[in-house]
């Protein structure tokens, strides 16, 4: 791998900061052809600007001499497959709100349909079990909060109740219990996580938990303190995980069903410095898989459904033999095949999403490749709901990568040019 220059902390970098020049990846211009901007109430590319696309673009096939040239024209877009249809897409953006786009369930091409910018770095989204309603983070004020969007035809976004407080500094992540009763948040500043009721009407009601994290870990920059970055259940739903990278530790809870308190389990402690970011469970197979920002590993963990207790396992390299991250790789999020073959990570630094081969019954993994992640800085990842698409959220280089998926083999191919966007924080297919 090419020599890279040290990278800024991804919490410390300002928003929209792209990495040095000579860390060989894509900059803040963007090098896709850009979402197909469709009819919508403000234009998508009007507010990326001319800069985010250059002098020129493509857009469903035909060169434009401007993004406002672009917002202007109907999309032609990109031939749809045999039996592919249309579904709702958002984007969690840093600067410019949520973001509504179609994407094609073959070939994952991408079309802008409308925007709700009212809302503060809406960097992560959840959707609600029944598919109704949208969850995002707002990070305007001191203490981070939580809302709720109403999906109407077409994905169209209506606000739902207030926004509501996670009594937190830098609220990070959030996911819905499976019962759709319970918001979970978390705050990565404070290194708090929350609960919220969720109403019949899907809003959420004023905070019902609220439990802090204490102590740090050995790296003094990323470490000095505890930092909630992910926060989620089993797949029953009958434990509440926190994932911290700053005390190097997995927290699992039990969860009220009624009132949404949380009481403390047990703990799973991460090697020393490896700063556990995100973790997925297998769908069938009692394990977990915890991706590890600081030192580029991912870790299988097994899992007891009855105590809710995690066990550390084996960890593996998420960068192809030979390819030393050093510091300047981070590990951030990473997902699971529906049918629980394959594992996926994205890596900031090293540009590319990694695929795993799940062996040995759920206890082992195997790293098949990687593959560019089609931009800069992948900080989201997610699968399509079908499992044949992936999107890749690239935060700094301002684009969506859009991969299909061998459902044999795993494998990754690109599959047109990387979608412009604004700055990313996670890509939710519906």
């Amino acid at each position: 791998m090419a020599s890279r220059s040290p990278e800024i902390p991804p919490h410390n970098r300002p928003t929209g900061a792209t990495p040095g020049p000579d860390t060989g990846t894509d900059s803040g211009t963007g090098t896709g052809t850009g979402i197909s901007p469709g009819p919508a109430r403000r234009s998508f590319l009007g507010v990326l600007g001319a800069g985010a696309l250059g002098t020129a673009a493509v857009v469903g096939g035909t060169s434009v001499p401007s993004a406002r040239a672009a917002s202007t024209r109907p999309s032609r877009g990109r031939p749809h497959g045999k039996d592919a249809e249309l579904r709702t897409a958002y984007l969690g953006t840093y600067g410019s709100g949520i973001v509504t786009c179609t994407y094609d369930t073959a070939t994952g091409a991408l079309t802008r349909t409308g925007d709700f910018p009212g809302i503060t770095d809406p960097t992560f989204l959840a959707l609600a079990p029944s598919g109704k309603v949208l969850y995002a983070l707002d990070n305007g004020t001191p203490e981070g909060r939580v809302r709720a969007f109403g999906i109407g035809d077409g994905g169209a976004l209506t606000p739902l109740g207030e926004a509501r407080s996670t009594g937190g500094a830098n609220v990070t992540h959030l996911s819905v219990h499976p019962s759709g009763r319970h918001l979970l948040s978390a705050n990565y500043g404070a290194g708090s996580v929350a609960v919220h009721p969720i109403g019949a009407d899907g809003a959420p009601g004023e905070r019902t938990a609220l439990v802090q994290h204490t102590g740090s870990g050995p790296d003094p920059d990323r470490q000095e303190g505890p930092h909630a970055h992910q926060i989620l259940t089993d797949p029953d739903g009958a434990f509440v995980f926190a994932v911290d990278l700053g005390t190097d530790r997995v927290y699992t809870y039990g969860i009220d069903a009624d009132s949404g308190a949380l009481g403390a389990v047990s703990e799973m402690a991460s090697v020393p410095g490896a700063g556990p970011r995100h973790m997925v469970f297998h769908p069938s197979a009692p394990y977990a898989y915890v991706a590890n920002e600081l030192d580029s590993t991912i870790t299988a963990c097994a899992f007891d459904p009855a105590t809710g207790k995690l066990i550390r396992g084996k960890s593996w390299p998420t960068l192809p033999d030979g390819e030393d991250p050093g510091t300047r790789n981070y590990p951030s999020e990473v997902t699971v095949s529906a049918d629980g073959r394959f594992v996926y990570l994205s890596n900031r630094g090293h540009e590319s999403v990694a695929w795993f081969a799940v062996e040995d019954g759920g206890a082992a993994l195997r790293l098949v490749d990687t593959v560019p992640s089609g931009g800069s800085w992948p900080r989201h990842i997610s699968l399509s709901p079908s499992g044949s698409l992936l999107f890749a959220g690239n935060q700094y280089g301002q684009t969506v990568g859009v991969f299909t998926v061998d459902g044999k083999t795993g494998a990754l191919t690109a599959s047109g040019s990387p979608a412009a966007t604004p700055s990313l924080g996670c890509v939710l297919p519906t």
